[in-house]
């Protein structure tokens, strides 16, 4: 029987690998699985060595303060791929804890066939890497076509798979009236998924939605959130007295309320390409503490933030970064675009032309399965 190690490093990463996962299993039911994994994964019978959430750490900060506990977290998962001996090893994101993992286990054992989902971010910082990770990896699955130049240089085997949250989605229908008045428009809000990011982006943006009550009456404003982090956003809305502000982390109710938005403010991050599919205009906004700040600052070569404006080296979609992440900033831009319906629509139209330019030509897992699975042939 063949075997597959699973190694992710936080949610996004299980729930990627769960779907390439499913495909796999579709044409192959003899392989034995075993993982660091989350819900997704565990939710397919894989079982998992550890808990994920022992993992998951934010910023550079938070690794610094955890870098004694990541370092074992490390040695162990090494010793119990060893142990278990699969016949590949795959990574999914995370890369400053997979990658390590993977380094340390081709070392030790280099029959073992190492792919990794998601490609490290070598053209925001740290490109040196590339050099590295041809030592130890078999094969990395690229989620851009821009990527390839970077792995092409060093003779890296890879692959384009496009990006999973680009994949065309059969929603289930649901009556939104319970939730939503339908004389209201819906503004969606994403704070981020980790504690961290709420603790600092929530405030401002109930802050938003005040300014936003001062001046209209039409709006009803949805937040996007995690399982565990429902409870946490809903007592800070019940703290402001805010009446027309809702909670959701139903994933199909979230993809039904996203596309009967109008507008959309989201966190810096992979969300922003589902608003983009979706095809609801936004604004981009993150902060973080001044020390990641100034750190951050300091490596990435980047201008923009997001994705979109990164490929086309120009601001598409507004960015409020830091200390223009606030609450007036953010109101005076989601307003400046509600009373010119020509800039959201002329938005719109850039995203779709660069969105089919990264689409795959089935499915992001689909591409993904088929690389791990011509492996197993070998």
């Amino acid at each position: 029987m063949k075997k597959i190690f699973i190694l992710t490093g936080e949610p996004s990463g299980d729930k990627l690998a769960s779907k390439v996962v499913t495909k796999i299993k579709q044409n192959q039911t003899n392989i034995d699985y075993l993982s660091v994994g989350g819900s997704y994964l565990n939710a397919l019978g894989i079982k998992s060595i550890y808990d994920l959430k022992e993992i998951t750490y934010i910023g550079f900060t938070s690794v610094l303060l955890n870098i004694f506990k990541i370092r074992n977290r490390i040695n162990q998962t090494v010793k119990k791929i060893i142990e278990f001996n699969p016949d590949i090893l795959l990574s999914v994101d995370s890369p400053d804890f997979t990658l390590r993992v993977a380094e340390k286990v081709k070392k030790i054992s280099p029959k073992i066939k190492t792919i990794h989902y998601v490609a490290p971010q070598v053209w925001v910082w740290r490109e040196g890497r590339v050099k590295k990770l041809k030592k130890y990896l078999d094969h990395i699955l690229l989620l851009f076509h821009f990527e390839k130049k970077y792995f092409d240089k060093e003779n890296i085997k890879n692959t384009f798979v496009g990006h999973p949250l680009l994949e065309n989605k059969d929603s289930v229908k649901i009556d939104l009236s319970n939730l939503v008045d339908n004389d209201k428009k819906i503004i969606s809000l994403f704070a981020g998924s980790r504690t961290s990011e709420i603790n600092i982006l929530l405030p401002i943006l109930l802050d938003f939605i005040k300014l936003m009550n001062e001046k209209f009456n039409q709006y009803h404003f949805v937040f996007h959130s995690t399982d565990q982090n429902k409870d946490c956003i809903k007592n800070q809305i019940k703290k402001s007295n805010l009446k027309n502000v809702e909670v959701i982390s139903d994933e199909n109710i979230k993809s039904q309320i996203l596309s009967n938005s109008i507008f959309a403010v989201a966190k810096s991050g992979t969300v922003s390409l589902e608003i983009c599919n979706y095809k609801i205009p936004s604004i981009i906004i993150y902060k973080m503490n001044f020390i990641n700040f100034l750190i951050v600052k300091f490596l990435v070569k980047v201008k923009f933030a997001n994705i979109i404006n990164i490929i086309n080296q120009r601001e598409i979609i507004p960015e409020l970064i830091q200390n223009e992440c606030n609450p007036k900033e953010i109101f005076k831009s989601v307003v400046y675009f509600l009373k010119n319906p020509e800039l959201m629509q002329k938005q719109i139209k850039d995203i779709n032309k660069t969105l089919n330019e990264i689409r795959s030509k089935t499915s992001s897992s689909a591409e993904a399965s088929a690389v791990v699975s011509s492996y197993l042939a070998i």
